[in-house]
């Protein structure tokens, strides 16, 4: 059975909301966001850095929430929720997988660096300011690319697992403004979906 090892508010919840959404059995070491766990030698034994998620599929382990939402598409779905490399769309769902990491997410671990992780003395106004306004930019084209559009591709997606989570998280830090309307009814669908919720379930209250 496929085991995740998991904290709320973080990359791992792309992977349980992907398994909830294919319906897989698995099993969930539910950790705290803290380095008690994630610095633990048990876990640095997972992964050197001490980062999650990670993904135990019998003697295979493996990191990096776009390379474990890959793996499980590929080998559990038959290439479900991703189009065939020959249709037009594949080119547009490898683009939209892979902007999450390329621009959204630098400067959103800078957000939460000068928001969050940092001790109140040591946070920079000014960078904090720059992070969110080049994150708003980087937003933009999605606001575009959803016009009409359900999901980004047109169909859900593995894209949407991997950017739309990360629409989600920009939201909730209020980089998304009120004139992207496309982001925030996408984001209003992806959080109304069942295995979302079930996801979303594991957030501490």
């Amino acid at each position: 059975m496929l085991k995740l090892h998991f904290a709320p508010n973080s990359r791992a919840e792309r992977i349980l909301w992907l398994l909830e959404e294919l319906e897989l059995p698995y099993e969930l070491n539910e950790m705290a966001f803290h380095p008690t766990d994630l610095k633990s030698d048990e876990h640095r034994a997972r992964h050197p850095l001490g980062r999650i998620p990670v993904l135990d599929d019998g003697d295979i382990q493996i990191w990096e929430s776009g390379a474990i939402t890959e793996y499980i598409i590929e080998k559990y779905k038959n290439g479900g929720l991703k189009p065939d490399v020959q249709s037009e769309l594949f080119p547009q769902y490898l683009q939209w997988f892979h902007y999450c990491e390329g621009m959204i997410m630098p400067p959103m671990n800078t957000i939460v660096v000068h928001t969050v992780l940092l001790p109140p003395d040591r946070r920079d106004e000014t960078v904090l300011g720059q992070a969110q306004r080049l994150l708003t930019r980087a937003l933009e084209p999605i606001n575009e690319a959803l016009e009409g559009k359900d999901y980004l591709i047109g169909d859900f997606s593995g894209a949407d697992i991997m950017l739309g989570h990360s629409c989600y998280m920009s939201n909730r830090m209020g980089c998304v403004t009120d004139e992207m309307k496309n982001i925030k009814a996408y984001v209003e669908r992806l959080s109304s979906r069942p295995a979302f919720l079930k996801m979303a379930e594991h957030r501490p209250s």
